[in-house]
């Protein structure tokens, strides 16, 4: 499923650890963790507890130079686990440089016990898993710099290793593609349900949330199913997302969907575009694989 779904390995360092905890919105009812609920090891173990008061990130956002998250890569295991219980989560992030381009890229592994809810509990119960892992690619920008002078080349604060390590970022057109070994059960097309933003999609960034778009692609993808024929209840296990232009208060959007099969399993390749236009104008994408 790498040509599908796939992130780079983590750097070999130890990482912080940290805990996450869980409400019961964020395990559905066969135990298993919702994938929009992972980018949260990525605030406790990596931004909080390594990152807050790192002069890399401090200096460079004093000088208006903001690392701008553009992909998402999640996974989930089968579990299952309780909502009592936090999970344990090790968070890493490595410096890179690619395309004219330099990136803070992040990982978190998070583990848990083996547990349901509500009794009874499994056989396994108190076991240690996987329960899920996240890579998350930011690109460093002048973000409030007039168009054309904020790209960042390279990051002029002390510490930060010149050159620093290669990295081959996913292009936006690929990720739109169909590889080989990937099915598709249809033609992209629009989903029958419109969408308008409001507040309640927001943050403090005065944008649309980044999980937002998740929940939003895992539904339409539901739908899809359902349109041809495939009702089984289904829960997203991996999915790669991929930011290009964020959307605000008051935008009226349309999800395009395609179907796809992935080793056995059905999946989807979906993109979020203003009403009225066609895929070419996505501001987001996204893979899915669902069990």
């Amino acid at each position: 499923m790498q040509n599908w779904i796939g992130a780079p390995p983590p750097p070999e360092e130890a990482g912080a650890t940290a805990r996450a905890h869980l409400r019961y919105e964020d395990i559905c009812q066969d135990g298993r963790l919702l994938l929009e609920v992972l980018p949260n090891a990525l605030s406790s173990a990596v931004w909080n507890a390594q990152l807050q008061n790192a002069s890399i990130v401090k200096t460079s956002m004093e000088r208006g130079v903001i690392p701008i998250l553009t992909r998402f890569v999640l996974e989930g295991t089968p579990g299952p686990f309780g909502v009592m219980t936090p999970l344990g989560v090790v968070g890493r992030f490595t410096l890179a440089q690619g395309d004219g381009r330099v990136y803070l890229n992040m990982w978190a592994d998070l583990t848990g016990p083996i547990a349901r809810t509500h009794p009874p509990q499994p056989e396994n119960a108190g076991t240690i898993a996987p329960a899920g892992r996240i890579f998350g690619e930011h690109v460093f920008t002048r973000l409030f710099a007039p168009p054309g002078e904020r790209r960042v080349t390279k990051l002029d604060v002390e510490g930060v290793p010149d050159p620093l390590p290669e990295y081959a970022a996913r292009s936006w057109g690929s990720l739109l593609e169909i590889p080989e070994g990937v099915r598709a059960l249809e033609e992209l097309s629009p989903d029958d349900s419109p969408v308008t933003f409001g507040l309640v999609h927001t943050d403090s960034n005065h944008h649309v949330n980044s999980l937002v778009y998740i929940r939003l692609f895992e539904e339409a993808s539901l739908r899809r199913f359902a349109k041809i024929g495939r009702t089984e209840p289904l829960l997203a296990r991996r999915l790669e997302i991929a930011y290009r232009k964020p959307c605000f208060v008051g935008d009226r959007m349309r999800v395009h969907v395609r179907a796809v099969e992935v080793e056995g399993r059905l999946g989807a390749l979906a993109v979020l575009a203003p009403e009225g236009e066609d895929a070419s104008s996505a501001r987001v994408a996204c893979r899915l694989v669902f069990e």
